[in-house]
């Protein structure tokens, strides 16, 4: 019995191997991270107006007490404190 060679490629168990490992090193380099942020993200970053007043009564308070100006309503302070510790009925 005389067999022959019949279009059969030689075949390299480790080459399939090394093929492989260079596709998943191609696919992970391409592969990168990225960042999406939605447009309610980036308005809930950007300052709110009530912010912007906020900050321009502090700056205001301090000012006034820096400059020894400022004048606590004592009154006024101790209505609140009272109101505050008073459990509401």
């Amino acid at each position: 019995m005389k067999i022959t060679n019949n279009n059969i490629q030689p075949v390299n168990p480790y080459r399939a191997n090394q093929v492989k490992n260079e596709q998943t090193k191609n696919e992970t380099a391409i592969q990168k991270d990225r960042l999406e942020i939605s447009n309610e993200a980036k308005q809930l970053s950007e300052p709110s107006p009530i912010t912007a007043q906020r900050n321009d009564k502090v700056s205001a308070l301090k000012a006034q007490i820096q400059a020894g100006t400022y004048k606590v309503d004592a009154e006024q302070l101790a209505s609140d404190l009272i109101g505050y510790y008073q459990p509401k009925l």
